[in-house]
């Protein structure tokens, strides 16, 4: 299996996800096992891309080991997954791209083209070049506050907008408990890409100081398009643990749609990184993640100036 998601096709064919709570989770070959009261499921590792441990569950050591070899992200979550406490190490072990996207947010003029990218990407048409950024962030307002009132009117249900209180679940309506649940999975999936890619889900171009920054930029480009119209449609059906249902259409909807081999060249997009620039590249330590790096190596200065004028300099 790859270390990275530079065989796109090969990972791409991989499931989404899956969420586990109240259970064991054991190695089993090539496979792990999830043992619940009602019986055990034998998973296939090299076909899952995230796997989200909710509450009441156990991990062993020879499980989270066949997991990180198989580039299988795992994330510790909250119950029905709508929370973040911890996730794994990323599959790629090169720092080639993190590198390239900490140049890009860390100059001004750099990060605020991504930034146009990013909300220029949302749109079908293309923008105008006279128009602000100012004037982008409030398109992208009324697209989707358009977007969220398209969704309700094709499910036939009254929308009051987006409104819950994190600390009790089950007082938001069943449309906004579904949106959140729906968000998840989405950002479950865009930190296994961003992770296995290489990249930092800290630095964020959009979104700025959250460890999960750069997973919130990525899956806003697509929550108007898919978690939206799935979300009011359960809402409508009324349908019964609704969160978990979410998952499942998502995670179904996530494989017809195939976001996951999406993620990876957008983001390239959005960053201006060619294909042939990711295919010639390569990861020189997926064999071999033990072995050394080169020591930097400084162009501008020479390492034979004497320490007290380095510092010195302004």
């Amino acid at each position: 299996m790859a270390n990275n998601l530079q065989e796109l096709p090969r990972f791409g064919d991989r499931l989404s996800y899956l969420y586990v709570e109240r259970a064991r989770v054991d190695q089993d070959q090539k496979a792990i096992a999830i043992h619940q009261f009602d019986g055990t499921t034998h998973v296939p590792v090299a076909a899952l891309a995230v796997l989200m441990l909710g509450p009441g569950t156990t991990l062993t050591h020879a499980a989270i080991k066949c997991l990180a070899e198989n580039n299988c992200l795992v994330l510790w979550t909250g119950e029905n997954a709508v929370r973040f406490y911890a996730q794994g190490f990323g599959g790629a072990r090169h720092a080639r791209n993190i590198q390239h996207q900490a140049r890009l947010v860390s100059n001004e003029l750099t990060r605020l083209q991504v930034v146009i990218r990013m909300y220029c990407r949302r749109f079908p048409d293309p923008i105008p070049g006279n128009v602000t950024l100012q004037q982008l962030r409030g398109m992208e307002g009324i697209r989707v506050r358009k977007a969220y009132a398209a969704a309700a009117e094709a499910a036939g249900i009254e929308w009051h907008g987006r409104s819950y209180d994190r600390g009790n679940w089950n007082y938001a309506d069943p449309v906004n408990r579904a949106l959140s649940a729906g968000n998840s999975c989405l950002y479950g999936l865009a930190s296994a890409a961003i992770l296995s890619a290489g990249y930092s889900p800290a630095l964020g171009f959009i979104h700025v100081g959250k460890q999960l920054s750069f997973v919130y930029d990525i899956a806003d480009l697509y929550k108007a398009d898919y978690i939206f119209p799935v979300a009011f449609r359960l809402a409508a059906e009324k349908t019964p643990e609704i969160e978990r249902a979410m998952r499942l259409e998502c995670r179904k909807l996530f494989a017809q749609q195939k976001i996951i081999e999406r993620i990876v060249p957008d983001i390239a997009k959005l960053l201006e990184i060619s294909a042939e620039q990711l295919d010639a590249a390569g990861d020189p330590y997926a064999e071999d993640a033990s072995q050394p790096a080169p020591l930097w190596d400084p162009k501008t200065f020479s390492t034979e100036l004497p320490i007290e004028q380095i510092l010195a300099m302004k």
